[in-house]
């Protein structure tokens, strides 16, 4: 797809900052450096934060025998140090680097992997070199997170020597981040570093005049990334989740250590509690937009234990760019939104106008997903709309991922020539007794410059969840001079877990606990074709996709349903 003249002046603008940036940054990295020289280290830590994130004790083991598996890849060390043996991909390495597979050693809470785990940190400090990677602004804010939070079980039984050794590790941690800071790539690697900052500065006694300074930066990234209805920039629904399991424990420490809380760290943390409840199913799963991969629902379940207030979610988040549609048991979530700004759309899909449903504790329609582990062509196949629950064009994706060029150099492969103007329009008609019929109306204009239409896309969700109306319309875009009489495809894929068949009038969807829906399509014959589901923490799983393909010279305007059984239009066998 061609990029627009206001997306190239976008994009020549992002490289000229990424440009400028890249070559201040010597300068500005040489005085600072020159500051923290004269500056104290850390002499004592005082309170640790606590890490949210589950812990398996059996890893331990695994561990403990050099076995160490991360990112879907398996390294056997045979008496090496994990660090010395040659990474299987990047990937795996970023995992060893940042350390968080030491909670794994904490849950043991044996001598033995207390040992272990200080003869490991050990090894990574007494290493004269490490792989550039090992010092992204984002691998180090990882691991000095969690080094502190695994602080009292690394020092355990330590002799002085290696004390010292570990307080000068986290000095030179703490002096390499504020050293960098805004270098980092825009978004989750930026604000990872401000919150490794301040949890240093407030753990450290000799860091907390540094408080102060690592709080206003903090705030200044929760209110630049953090979206008023609680959603962050990029988009991703994980994104709010990994805020928050950092977000947290730093705000429990600054009480435990007598400091204030922002008030922008507190409003931030109060909005994106009910962002969470908007995007999760029913089944702990949160819905796969924009980068989210297999859903972490233990972490989910740990973050609404810290939700005081029980925040119920709001149907419609106009500043994300999402909508909720929910009765009975069934949940929609729709993508109403435009793309990131470029800097942070590293990780964002071309799903404009997909949406996802769930019923009860099943999922049935569902997008791709990002790949939990990053195999071959999988994560850029992932991007493209054809690998949501959306309607292609032509074959072509709504937006374009930079993959080449000084573009994709400076930034990484972000998202361009995508739709800019997505208008929503939500109504809710309450019904005595019944509860609340919910319709959303949206259209956006990602095919506008090369194709010359308009995709509008209509849902309503009846006010009993037994029916979800669907309507698909290909418009001509106003003022375009391409034709709008082109071919297209509406895709629902389907979760790996639901079973589907062709039945008379339509396709039956079933889940494993025998709830199911009836797919019914009057104007298109729907088909059954192969899907693959990437999002799943187990790998790459076998699924299908209905599909509705209509040729150039077919109807412009598609409606479809799905129906519970309970009032289906098909016959029941």
């Amino acid at each position: 797809m061609p990029t627009t003249g206001s997306g190239r002046s976008a994009e020549a603008r992002l490289v000229g900052r990424l440009l400028a940036r890249r070559l201040l940054a010597p300068v500005v990295r040489a005085l600072r450096l020159a500051r923290t020289l004269i500056e104290p280290a850390a002499d004592r830590l005082t309170v640790a934060p606590q890490d949210l994130r589950t812990a398996d004790p059996t890893v331990a083991d695994d561990i403990y025998a050099g076995v160490f598996a991360f990112s879907g890849q398996i390294v056997e060390c045979r008496g090496r140090s994990p660090f010395e043996v040659t990474p299987p991909g990047p990937e795996w390495a970023r995992v060893l680097h940042g350390f968080g597979w030491l909670r794994h050693l904490r849950a043991a809470d044996t001598a033995v992997a207390r040992a272990n785990a200080r003869a490991l940190v050990d090894d990574w400090l007494r290493m004269g070199e490490h792989p550039a990677l090992a010092w992204e602004g984002d691998v180090v804010a990882r691991r000095l997170l969690a080094w502190l939070s695994q602080a009292p079980m690394i020092l355990a039984d330590a002799d002085p020597v290696f004390y010292h050794r570990f307080l000068a590790g986290l000095t030179r941690h703490f002096r390499q981040l504020r050293i960098r800071r805004g270098e980092e790539p825009a978004g989750l690697p930026r604000l990872k570093s401000a919150i490794a900052m301040l949890a240093c500065a407030v753990t450290v006694e000799g860091f907390r005049r540094f408080v102060r300074a690592a709080s206003r930066r903090l705030d200044d990234e929760l209110d630049r990334q953090i979206l008023p209805d609680g959603g962050h920039v990029g988009r991703n629904p994980n994104a709010v989740v990994e805020i928050l399991v950092d977000l947290l424990p730093l705000r429990q420490v600054l009480a435990a250590r007598g400091l204030p809380v922002s008030q922008a760290m507190t409003g931030a943390i109060d909005r994106m509690m009910p962002m969470v409840r908007f995007f999760r199913h029913d089944d702990g799963a949160l819905a796969l937009f924009n980068g989210a991969s297999a859903s972490p629902t233990d972490l989910v379940a740990t973050i609404f234990a810290y939700d005081e207030a029980k925040s119920r979610p709001h149907g419609n988040a106009p500043h994300s760019g999402y909508q909720r549609l929910e009765a009975s048991g069934a949940v929609v979530v729709m993508d109403c939104g435009v793309a990131p700004p470029i800097e942070l759309s590293q990780a964002a899909h071309a799903g404009t106008l997909a949406f996802e449903l769930s019923s009860g504790h099943s999922r049935f329609v569902v997008n791709c997903g990002a790949p939990f582990r990053p195999i071959g062509e999988w994560r850029r196949l992932a991007r493209t709309t054809a690998a949501h629950s959306a309607l292609v064009v032509d074959d072509h994706s709504s937006a374009r991922v930079a993959e080449q060029g000084l573009l994709a150099k400076l930034a990484g492969p972000v998202l361009v020539a995508g739709p800019r103007d997505v208008p929503v329009e939500r109504r809710e008609e309450a019904f005595e007794d019944e509860g609340v019929e919910i319709s959303v109306t949206a259209t956006h204009d990602g095919w506008r410059r090369g194709y010359g239409v308009l995709h509008e896309r209509s849902l309503r969700l009846t006010a009993d969840g037994d029916q979800l109306d669907g309507l698909d319309r290909i418009l001509p875009a106003p003022g375009a001079r391409a034709v709008a009489d082109v071919p297209f495809v509406v895709r629902f894929h389907l979760h790996p877990s639901i079973r589907s068949e062709h039945v008379a009038g339509g396709i039956r969807l079933t889940a494993p606990n025998g709830e199911a829906w009836d797919f019914v399509c009057t104007e298109v014959e729907p088909e059954l074709e192969p899907s693959v589901h990437l999002a799943d923490s187990h790998g790459l799983r076998r699924a299908e996709q209905i599909t509705l393909t209509v040729a150039a010279g077919g109807p412009r305007e598609i409606a479809w349903t799905f129906l519970h059984t309970t009032r289906s239009l098909i016959p029941r066998h």
